[in-house]
């Protein structure tokens, strides 16, 4: 038996960021998760890495990690290796990030995406993340895409 959802690549470290729960909301230049409001949706782990350490400056000075923390996170993240299935999250709201957001409310949304520069992004909340048990060996597509997952590999509820 397996259970069939939809699936989106994320490059590393925003997929393991995404799984280990550091990252809450995904950012998008168009709605592309918003027809998957309140469903499941597949992380997979892309082989290349997100280009820039944007990430490392708000893990450290916004989020006030530590180079170990950090290196904790990162080797958490790789669990899996490259190129595959490697968890699972629901799919909460989307909406587009406006340029009149108050300042407080738009540092909360860029910490909870590990990313600045939100203005005008679509953003969508993730919620409930979870690691499966085994990863599952699959090619990344772009956008969305549906993947098999074998119930074996869920995770405990």
């Amino acid at each position: 038996m397996t259970l069939q959802v939809g699936c989106l690549s994320f490059r590393q470290p925003y997929a393991g960021l995404v799984l280990d729960g550091v990252k809450s909301i995904e950012t998008r230049w168009r709605p592309l998760l918003s027809t998957m409001e309140n469903c499941t949706l597949a992380i997979h782990i892309a082989q290349k890495d997100w280009e820039g350490d944007q990430w490392r400056d708000m893990l450290t000075n916004t989020l006030g990690m530590s180079h170990m923390q950090i290196e904790e996170l990162l080797a958490s993240g790789d669990r899996f290796g490259r190129g595959v299935v490697a968890g699972l999250v629901e799919v909460g709201e989307t909406w587009c990030c406006s340029d009149n957001v108050p300042e407080e409310d738009l540092r909360e949304m860029e910490k909870a995406a590990v990313l600045t520069g939100l203005t005008e992004k679509h953003l969508t909340q993730l919620l409930n993340p979870r690691w499966l048990k085994e990863p599952l060996y699959a090619r990344g597509h772009k956008d969305i895409w549906t993947v098999d997952i074998p119930v074996q590999l869920l995770p405990s509820a």
